[in-house]
This record gives C-alpha cells, sequence and structure tokens, in this order.
C-alpha cells in the first residue's frame, strides 16, 4: 500500500513538473481607425477600417519543453476586421499563421505549416511597412511583399540559432499538385546584427504563383501579382543612435507574364501582349522617439516600374511619402495618425498602372495622385 501511495506522488510530481515546462499563450491585436482618401475613383471617401499598422488578430502559440534543449512548439493566428467581425485572409480560420515544429538552442528550428517566407521574416524589418508604420506604407501594389499580401502554404521553414550576430533561414513550399512545379515557391534570407545596427538580405521565387486553390499561394485572398513566375529580392539596413533610428530599403521585383494585381485588379495593355512587369524600389525612413509615451517617424520611397509588352518598353515612376506620430497610454494601449501621399510620374502604360493607389485604399484613384489619412487606436493583448 505504501509503494503504491509512493508510486501515485511520484506520478502526480511527475505530470506537474511536465505541466510546468509546457506554456500556451492567448495572444491578439484590436486596430480601429477612420480613414481619408481624398480620390478613390473621382470621390473622396470617410470610412472605418481596421488593421493598417497591426492587423487585427487573435492567436494560440505554445512550446513543450522535451529535454536536452528541445521544444515542441506551434503557432495559430487568425485575422479579422473590428468594423464587422468579418475574417480576413480570404476567409481562413488561421488565416495569418499555422504551424507546428521543433526548435533546438544549438541547431535552430524546423516548422511546417502555412508560415511567413524569408523576405518577410528577414528585409520587411527594415522598411516601414514591416516594421513600424503597415499597410498604407507599402511599395507600390506590396509588389515585394513588406505588407504581408501573402503567407505560403504547405510550406517547411528553417531558421537557425543567432550565432555572433548572424542569423539566416529560408522556406520551401510544396504546390501539393501532380505538377511539381506549380504554385510551388522557396525563399532564403539573414541578417547580421551588431550593436545599433542591422543588414539584412533575402530571395523569394514563386512558380505560378496563385494558380490553385491548394498550392503554395491561394488564388483567393492571398496574391500580389498573378503571372507565370514571381522573383523578389532585395537588402536593407536600419541604424538606431540612442532616440533615433534610420533606414534603407532595396527590394527588387519581377513578375513574368502578368495578368493581374490582386489589389487594382487586371493589367492589361491596349496594344500587344505584357511579358513581364518589373518593379525597383529605393526606401529611406527615419524614426525619433521623443519621450517613453510618443514618437515620430516618415518614409519616401521611390518605385521604378517596367513594363514590357510586344509593343515596347514603359517606365511609371511612384513618389510615396508617409508620415506617423505615435502616443501610447500604456504598453498595451496607443493612438496614432498616419498619412500617405502617392504620386505617379514617367511613361504611362494605359492600364491601371498609371494612376496612384496607396495600399489600403478603397480603390484606385482618377489621376495619377492620392492621398489617404488615417486616425486609430490600438490595443494588444
Amino acid at each position: 500500500m505504501k509503494k503504491q501511495l509512493f508510486a501515485a506522488c511520484v506520478a502526480g510530481t511527475t505530470a506537474v513538473s511536465a505541466m510546468a515546462q509546457s506554456s500556451v499563450a492567448v495572444y491578439g491585436v484590436l486596430d480601429e481607425g477612420l480613414n481619408y482618401t481624398n480620390n478613390v475613383g473621382g470621390h473622396s471617401q470617410v470610412a472605418l477600417e481596421s488593421g493598417f499598422p497591426h492587423g487585427s488578430r487573435w492567436g494560440l502559440k505554445g512550446t513543450e519543453d522535451l529535454g536536452g534543449g528541445l521544444k515542441a512548439l506551434f503557432q495559430l493566428e487568425s485575422g479579422f476586421v473590428v468594423d464587422n467581425g468579418r475574417s480576413t485572409q480570404g476567409g481562413l480560420l488561421f488565416g495569418r499563421q499555422a504551424y507546428v515544429g521543433v526548435s533546438s538552442n544549438k541547431f535552430g528550428a524546423i516548422t511546417a505549416g502555412r508560415q511567413y517566407d524569408s523576405t518577410v521574416d528577414f528585409l520587411s524589418q527594415t522598411s516601414v511597412a514591416g516594421s513600424w508604420g503597415g499597410y498604407m506604407f507599402g511599395h507600390p501594389y506590396d509588389n515585394d511583399n513588406m505588407v504581408y499580401s501573402f503567407r505560403v502554404n504547405n510550406t517547411v521553414k528553417y531558421t537557425s540559432p543567432t550565432l555572433g550576430g548572424l542569423k539566416f533561414g529560408g522556406t520551401y513550399s510544396f504546390s501539393d499538385d501532380v505538377n511539381f512545379a506549380k504554385n510551388r515557391q522557396f525563399s532564403f534570407g539573414t541578417q547580421y546584427t551588431n550593436g545599433g545596427l542591422l543588414l539584412t538580405a533575402a530571395y523569394l521565387q514563386a512558380d505560378n504563383p496563385s494558380a490553385t486553390a491548394y498550392g503554395a499561394i491561394n488564388n483567393g485572398g492571398d496574391q500580389n501579382f498573378l503571372g507565370s513566375k514571381l522573383k523578389i529580392f532585395g537588402a536593407g539596413a536600419t541604424y538606431t543612435v540612442g532616440p533615433a533610428a534610420f533606414g534603407l530599403v532595396y527590394s527588387n521585383t519581377n513578375v513574368s507574364d502578368p495578368q493581374s494585381s490582386g489589389y487594382v485588379g487586371p493589367i492589361v495593355p491596349p496594344v500587344g501582349t505584357a511579358s513581364s512587369l518589373r518593379f525597383q524600389n529605393f526606401e529611406v525612413n527615419a524614426k525619433y522617439q521623443f519621450g517613453p509615451s510618443y514618437w515620430l517617424g516618415a518614409m519616401y520611397t521611390l518605385t521604378r516600374a517596367s513594363l514590357n509588352v510586344t509593343s515596347g518598353k514603359q517606365h511609371p515612376t511612384y513618389h510615396s511619402f508617409g508620415l506617423m506620430a505615435d502616443y501610447a497610454f500604456s504598453k498595451r494601449t496607443d493612438i496614432y495618425l498616419q498619412g500617405v501621399y502617392q504620386h505617379v510620374a514617367g511613361d504611362t502604360t494605359g492600364t491601371v498602372l498609371d494612376v496612384a493607389y496607396v495600399p489600403g485604399a478603397a480603390n484606385v484613384s482618377s489621376n495619377r495622385n492620392q492621398l489617404l489619412l488615417r486616425a486609430g487606436i490600438r490595443h494588444f493583448f
């Protein structure tokens, strides 16, 4: 009897110990605000909109200590619209992230599921869109995925530990199709940190993106461009000194046989057929922390596009200027003001690329200029 009681106590202690080595957290963000757009198809618009600096979301994430520096981990994250409760990312239950994997203190982490690619993991953090500004600070049509227009499904990801300030990783996304290359994706990236300096670089290639419903990139709710091939590469740097931070980002996006944009619809030249669409983005940004509760940030991006059609090549040019101010009531709640102005110059293509469109606006402008202003509130939990 005493042996049985002792065994039961040991088992109970072991169970409590095992539970103490596991953790599950519920978290989320509510981001709601009022937008003013001066030109939506020729008309001004005022609208209540959700999720600009941060996409509104809730999620679950957890770890279990497996011993020897090894952990099991998972994350499930669902996006939604505060205005009406609607799910985002095409209505997927966990459209933002859904993955499971293992991590090692010595060897890094391997995860599988719906995840972010290496351009998001590494490059986007040096851009305003991928750090403090969010949606409306994205480069035209989010051509380089800095505001996460798409996540990648069926993805195996490796992330290294940080070694002497260096970290790297990569992804491979299966097409899940009998045609192995139809809607697959692969990417890799790296970063180096030393004091206030951060250097990043990344590359992504997607073959037949959005060509199928269940491949690497969904054809509903997940898309920046539809074409036969998508290539993105770039490099960025940020430097933080005291309350000030400065950033530089370059990215290059090439879409083969472009058909449409997930934001502005079909890209149809008046004469001939488009064989490629290329964007080069040059961004400079700065942020200054005036005190523990408030900061101000600014951005300018020059984007040079090249639309190659059988009748010739045109080069529209986009100038985007952005400002944001933020005041924190606490660590969990803040209010903010932000605005972005875009002007399109250069050649005309006879397509939707000729008119301005600030990411997040309800629709394209009726001319080459568009201004989007926003006042919002965020709460983290």
